[in-house]
């Protein structure tokens, strides 16, 4: 057996316990690629997308829709809301530290209604927001793994 095909016959790089990128196990992460949800359920995925929008310069994307998530929680109509408008102060008013991408009439909705948020207040701004995330962000994220798994081939003959 020569030095070439003993190393060839060894596992290959997605067969290792771990991914090459990320800190899960390798099947856990292609697991992620099946859905967006898939992802933002798993701890270590959520942490890798959160990594990639941050490259992005989209993270208030992801961090708008997890304060949503915390939002819907919320038992107590006190922490509803002073919760409500924080998520309004830091996403949603005109000039927000961390300003999402919403349509006028979705953020002029929210506007008019702040001042006695329910738990669904921010319903269609978190729709809008999680349907950017799977149709583009989650597209393009699947196509940059994909990108450092064949430089790990390339990397492990």
């Amino acid at each position: 057996m020569t030095e070439r095909s003993r190393i060839r016959s060894g596992p290959m790089p997605w067969q290792h316990d771990r991914c090459c990128f990320y800190r899960s196990t390798t099947r856990k992460t292609m697991a992620w690629s099946e859905s967006v949800d898939t992802l933002l359920a798993n701890k270590d995925g959520l942490a890798a997308f959160r990594t990639f929008l941050r490259s992005e310069f989209s993270e208030e994307n992801i961090e708008f829709w997890l304060a949503c998530e915390d939002f819907k929680k919320t038992k107590s109509s006190t922490k509803m809301v002073s919760k409500a408008q924080k998520i309004y102060s830091d996403f949603i008013q005109a000039d927000a530290p961390k300003e999402i991408n919403i349509d006028f009439h979705t953020r002029n909705h929210i506007s008019r209604n702040i001042s006695e948020p329910t738990l669904g207040c921010f319903d269609d701004a978190q729709r809008l927001i999680y349907s950017l995330m799977a149709k583009d962000s989650f597209k393009k994220y699947l196509k940059e793994r994909c990108a450092v798994i064949k430089f790990s081939f390339k990397a492990f003959p």
